[in-house]
């Protein structure tokens, strides 16, 4: 079974936004920015003739890890006043590898997003049976998607 997860779509309250913050903090960029009209059918969301915008961001891997970021044009979509403070059921949870995770922190914080864990150090056994040395820090994009981000510093042998 070939089956592979290339992509996770968020709904986002600003296009322009949401796609300054993903170049900014992680890097991305712009891999696709179409408009389309809903079919009605295959997303759970929305109704049939709704005009969306989806921007597709990457990183480094052309087929894996992107980004989607849809934008409700007409009709405008709600969106929640209250930002969420936790991680609830059934929200993703979002784990970067960085290079540099203090940096990608910092960018976050500029560009407003809610902090919830300062860059910190820890150690983790990988799958691989070997100790590594981490910095690792957490926060939420503008749009309360929350992000998990880890440097690995030292690999044990």
């Amino acid at each position: 079974m070939a089956n592979i997860i290339k992509r996770t779509t968020l709904i986002v309250r600003d296009g322009d936004k949401a796609k300054n913050w993903y170049e900014q903090v992680f890097g991305m960029t712009a891999w696709m920015d179409t408009p389309f009209t809903l079919s009605g059918t295959q997303l759970a969301a929305g109704k049939k003739g709704d005009q969306t915008r989806l921007i597709i961001l990457k990183c480094e891997d052309d087929m894996i890890g992107m980004i989607g970021l849809l934008e409700w044009i007409e009709p405008k979509q709600d969106a929640p006043k209250e930002l969420p403070t936790e991680i609830q059921f059934g929200a993703p949870i979002f784990v970067v590898a960085s290079d540099d995770a203090k940096a990608a922190l910092e960018r976050a914080r500029a560009l407003g997003s809610r902090i919830h864990c300062e860059p910190r150090n820890w150690t983790v056994t990988g799958a691989d049976g070997k100790k590594k040395d981490m910095i690792g820090c957490s926060f939420w994009d503008l749009d309360g998607y929350f992000y998990e981000v880890n440097e690995v510093v030292k690999v044990h042998d």
